[in-house]
């Protein structure tokens, strides 16, 4: 039997996809002289590595293989994945691990918001693995998580990247309640993969998740993204922009999906950068306030400056 071991935590560590195991290996496709990133060694990296470590925490960047890794991390940004390391659903495309995770630590908040401080961040991403076995999802620790970062860090805008919190009643309105300044849930792909890449979500749910937000604060910004070279048709895309545009989104992301191992889902196309741009037109033209589509467009990357061209185009598009 073939097992994904998690590289992340070092030799001795638990197997990172038992749930994978059992599946064929995928084909994996040579990457595009556009993909290619450089190794982070810079000394900005080590200096993010250290304070993560020393405030025990977890990051997306790592968790999930992001390739923008040592870009972001030289300028001292992270994306702080909170709730642990293990998530209790199974995604074809997603790097982090799957299994039954621990307890939440109580004492995340703080060591978040002291994260923050320490890397003087005056934007900060904070997302977290499903956390199906949680009554709310994870909601409250969220809320708790915003709450000590605007205490230690008042200055700092809060961008929060959530699960769908599918059959938890109530989640949403209290992630909603602590005030983020943007509201992040992805849609990952079109409704016609959800079976193969995302089985234990449902698209309309997340749909209606985001127009809930709007709802709830018209003023909050929302945002979601998707990845392309999972199969999809380019009027599947298009159709996944009227159905953002319907809930209110204000922000989209659209970014190559890579191949984590060859366990996981295969890349079946490298969309060119040309596309990626054609594609930033029409989201524009369709009323996004702001889009990102590029090869390695994520969901964090250049979170901060992004959401001060965000804050500009509302300005501008107001009477």
């Amino acid at each position: 039997m073939v097992v994904v071991f998690d590289t992340v935590n070092g030799p001795g560590a638990r197997p990172r996809h038992p749930e994978k195991a059992h599946k064929p290996d995928q084909p994996v496709l040579k990457k595009p002289t556009w993909i290619r990133v450089k190794a982070p060694v810079s000394r900005g990296y080590a200096e993010t590595h250290a304070i993560v470590r020393a405030n025990g925490l977890h990051t997306v960047c790592e968790e999930a293989g992001c390739p923008n890794i040592g870009e972001c991390w030289e300028k001292k940004h992270a994306t702080f994945m909170i709730m642990g390391d293990t998530c209790t659903r199974a995604c074809a495309f997603c790097n982090v691990k799957t299994g039954l995770p621990e307890p939440l630590d109580q004492d995340e908040p703080a060591h978040v918001a002291e994260a923050t401080a320490r890397l003087g961040l005056s934007h900060v991403v904070v997302t977290s693995v499903d956390r199906d076995d949680l009554d709310d999802g994870g909601a409250r620790h969220f809320a708790e998580v915003i709450r000590a970062i605007r205490a230690r860090c008042p200055a700092t805008t809060i961008e929060v990247l959530t699960p769908d919190f599918l059959r938890k009643d109530g989640a949403l309105e209290v992630v909603v309640a602590a005030k983020p300044d943007v509201f992040n849930h992805n849609l990952e792909t079109v409704p016609s993969k959800y079976l193969t890449v995302r089985p234990g979500a449902r698209y309309f749910h997340s749909i209606r998740l985001l127009q809930k937000v709007k709802e709830i604060d018209p003023l909050m910004f929302t945002k979601s993204g998707i990845m392309v070279g999972l199969g999809e048709e380019r009027n599947e895309v298009l159709q996944v922009m009227d159905d953002l545009r319907t809930a209110g989104v204000d922000f989209l992301t659209i970014g190559q999906y890579l191949q984590p191992t060859r366990k996981h889902h295969p890349v079946v196309r490298f969309i060119t950068p040309e596309e990626f741009k054609a594609y930033e037109a029409i989201a524009y033209a369709k009323g996004f306030l702001m889009v990102s589509a590029s090869p390695l467009t994520r969901s964090s990357h250049h979170a901060g400056e992004d959401f001060a061209k965000l804050k500009a185009a509302r300005a501008n598009a107001l009477p």
